[in-house]
């Protein structure tokens, strides 16, 4: 089976979605954060392993922590795994923290701080109107 195949794109997205809702509602491990999202999820070909990338709302050793917590819980979501999904193999979990929602929440909030920078500029200097930003030749 091939890396990007019909069949490996299927288990991986019915693998994230059941790891999504398992972290959610059945995992009790208080290090693991109440808001936790599966991002991202990459079965190997030959179903032996699996990268889990989950996006945390905290940072540091809250998430080398929470980390731990997944670790902790790989044992019963494999179960749960092999048990919902009928899989030849039951692959190893490796988790791995995303930070590219909060990536985007601050690169979000540095765009509205130019956004509004550039309102307060042009609403105290009116002659700096959007005549320059209207370069299309004509």
């Amino acid at each position: 089976m091939r890396k990007n195949s019909v069949k490996n794109t299927r288990i991986n997205s019915e693998v994230q979605k059941l790891l999504a809702e398992l972290i959610r509602s059945e995992v009790k491990d208080p290090r693991v954060p109440e808001f936790t999202s599966v991002t991202d999820v990459e079965v190997a070909p030959d179903l032996k392993t699996c990268k889990v990338w989950v996006s945390m709302l905290v940072e540091g050793d809250a998430e080398k922590e929470a980390l731990k917590g997944l670790k902790n819980a790989e044992g019963f979501l494999k179960r749960q795994l092999a048990h919902e999904l009928n899989l030849r193999n039951t692959p190893e979990l490796t988790f791995i923290a995303d930070h590219s929602i909060a990536y985007g929440n601050h690169m979000s909030k540095l765009i509205d701080e130019v956004r509004a920078a550039d309102d307060k500029a042009r609403a105290a200097h009116p002659e700096l109107s959007d005549t320059d930003d209207d370069e299309d030749g004509e």
